[in-house]
């Protein structure tokens, strides 16, 4: 279990505490997006992005505070030359799936 990233654990038992089943299915929705993208390295983005918006720990985000994660990203994506337009696809992309909701000038929330 090592080897699949933390965004993609879901627990129903964590620490010797059984989860909420509505928390489950929350979490279970919050990555069944990742099933409509087809190309691995899209998925990589995805994951990481979602991963960064989860890093930040607020309900309410902004675009600055992502570009804030671009090295984190740069290292991951080495081949990418422009990491911020991809932040940004990749917000759009989270907000058509529902996951965030884009608040208006740079500002996100977290879908409940």
């Amino acid at each position: 279990m090592k080897d699949i990233p933390e965004l993609g654990k879901i627990y129903y038992v964590q620490n010797g505490r059984v989860i909420e089943k509505i928390d489950v299915l929350n979490e279970w929705n919050n990555t069944e997006f990742i099933n409509t993208t087809q190309n691995i390295e899209a998925k990589g983005w995805l994951l990481d992005v979602r991963l960064c918006v989860k890093e930040i720990k607020k309900q309410e985000f902004s675009l600055d505070e992502v570009y804030n994660l671009e090295s984190y990203l740069q290292e991951k994506h080495p081949l990418n030359n422009n990491i911020k337009a991809k932040i940004r696809k990749q917000l759009q992309y989270l907000r058509d799936r529902k996951l965030i909701d884009f608040t208006g000038r740079g500002k996100y929330r977290l879908s409940v």
